[in-house]
């Protein structure tokens, strides 16, 4: 059994974090599905972004658009032409999961990150133009993010909450979350509104690798992580949530993200290893996912009570580390690379016009 089925038969879902056209058109995708148990996908304006400018795939329908649609409504159509083919690929493990995986991911604009209204009705808008039911809408979750993830779970839009640096960011969005189904129940609609909320972790280590000691390295994203999943099984745990749960609605995922190793003297599959755990999602890079499919260990490393990471996060306030701020920057800096991304993204589409 590869590294990869054993981790599926932990109970913990594997994702590819990337998506162009080539993969779709020559099979790799599908190849990963058959032999590497990937069974979901997630996106975003970096991804398409490579995408674009690294080939050809996609000039041909650019060059047919009509000059009556702008550059941000020809990306949208775009990427739900590769995301829609996607979630068709993925459809048979998303019904025989019940509706638990086989989901992708597409993001509104970053440029709408402070706009709450914009962001609810571009969820709406995606959700319907991709008239998939196994396609997340991508929510930044920061402090605008978080009504507006609210909002669209009450309007019925599944939501992938990313962006997500701490566990008081991910208790944050799953308040807004538990509210929008809270809501919905109040007003005897349906409870089935799937959600993930996902944790960003190797940014972490590659954003104090120069600050601390050698014995210190590529430890704080995974201590992280380990206090955001104490926090997840709390949070689950709770009278509020299991109300919800007995109602019908169904459990928010934790994924792991951005966890293909910075670091090349560490692991290639340090953070695959480090956060294998049930009833969770990783989404990882091709490069990542190859590498753990062919020399990946598979043991449940997470904890319920979180493990020592109180203690590996306490050496890292020793060593100057203000761990709740660097949360902080890393959502605002997180939030402004999509920004440059996607108007990379517009910037190129227009020049391929």
């Amino acid at each position: 059994m590869k590294p990869t089925q054993k981790l599926h038969a932990l109970g913990q879902s594997l994702w590819l974090d990337n998506i162009t056209r080539e993969m779709l058109d020559d099979g790799t995708l599908k190849r990963y599905i058959d032999e590497f148990s990937v069974t979901g996908l997630t996106s975003n304006p970096t991804i398409f972004q490579k995408a674009l400018a690294g080939g050809a795939a996609y000039d041909a329908e650019i060059a047919a658009a009509g000059a009556d649609i702008d550059t941000e409504a020809l990306f949208i159509r775009l990427a739900l032409a590769d995301l829609t083919r996607a979630a068709d690929l993925f459809r048979p493990v998303h019904e025989a999961s019940g509706r638990m995986d086989g989901w992708v991911s597409m993001e509104v604009s970053p440029l709408l990150a402070d706009d709450v209204s914009g962001t609810v009705e571009a969820a709406r808008q995606i959700h319907r133009q991709a008239a998939r039911d196994n396609l997340f809408v991508k929510i930044p979750g920061t402090a605008a993010g978080v009504k507006a993830i609210e909002e669209s779970i009450f309007a019925g839009v599944p939501v992938n909450v990313t962006l997500l640096f701490s566990a008081s960011q991910y208790e944050a969005v799953a308040n807004a979350w538990m509210r929008g189904i809270e809501r919905r129940l109040q007003n005897d609609l349906d409870p089935v509104v799937h959600s993930t909320a996902s944790l960003f972790v190797s940014r972490w280590d590659a954003a104090v690798h120069d600050q601390v000691p050698a014995a210190l390295h590529n430890r704080l994203g995974i201590a992280v992580a380990g206090q955001t999943w104490a926090a997840w099984r709390r949070l689950v745990a709770s009278d509020r949530y299991q109300k919800l749960l007995k109602a019908g609605a169904p459990l928010q995922r934790l994924l792991w993200a951005s966890t293909g190793t910075k670091d090349p003297n560490a692991s290639d599959v340090l953070y695959v290893e480090a956060l294998a755990a049930p009833d969770s999602i990783n989404t990882i890079p091709d490069k990542t996912l190859e590498a753990f499919a062919d020399h990946g260990r598979v043991q449940q490393h997470l904890t319920d009570d979180g493990g020592d990471s109180a203690r590996v996060l306490a050496e890292f306030e020793q060593a100057g580390i203000d761990v709740a701020a660097l949360a902080g920057k890393l959502q605002r800096e997180g939030a402004a690379a999509f920004v440059q991304s996607w108007q990379q993204l517009m910037a190129e589409i227009s020049r391929k016009r």
